[in-house]
């Protein structure tokens, strides 16, 4: 198998994908988002969740770097937004310490989501704002016997822009993808 599982909702409109990958330690992680960010495109969306140290920052780390990013990245946990110049801007949010949905005002949302690529860790804190179109990372660790570094990725693509780009994306993250 080739590790994808296609779905589809209820309604019969929105459609989704999921792709499930693995990394052995955090140079994995930043290779594979490195390799993701040559599908990326202006205007896109990109969720991290998963487990507390997992590599939601290490992942906008190496997407960074496959966009061409120079600068240093960090967690913006205390600062919520940082924004980063490369091949496309990266607008890097974790909103991590937000008590709730309105806060996402003061981030001016619809303005980050409207130029450059937008990373969001902990997003699915602030679900109900965001766009349906996206792509959704789910980091987690492995457990059990050698599986010390090991993360598991589950990757959504919802909505058909990252439905059409599908192919592009299982092409650049063979070397990752997990059988299902």
């Amino acid at each position: 198998m080739d590790g994808t599982v296609q779905t589809r909702s209820l309604d019969g409109v929105s459609e989704s994908e999921i792709i499930r990958a693995r990394t052995d330690g955090p140079d994995a992680t930043k290779a594979l988002a490195a390799a993701l960010a040559v599908c990326l495109a202006d205007g896109d969306l990109v969720v991290l969740s998963g487990d507390l140290g997992a590599g939601k920052t290490c992942f906008t780390q190496g997407l960074g770097h496959g966009l061409g990013v120079e600068e240093r990245i960090t967690s913006p946990t205390f600062t919520l937004a940082a924004v980063y110049e490369g091949r496309l801007r990266l607008n890097h949010l974790d909103v991590y310490r937000l008590d709730g949905v309105g806060e996402t005002l003061d981030l001016d949302l619809p303005d980050l989501l409207e130029d450059g690529v937008t990373v969001i860790e902990w997003g699915t804190k602030i679900d109900p704002v965001l766009p349906a179109d996206r792509l959704s990372i789910e980091l987690r660790f492995e457990h059990g016997p050698d599986c010390d570094n090991r993360r598991s990725l589950r990757i959504e693509l919802a909505g058909s822009p990252w439905l059409r780009r599908r192919d592009a994306l299982v092409a650049a993250l063979g070397p990752w993808v997990a059988p299902c």
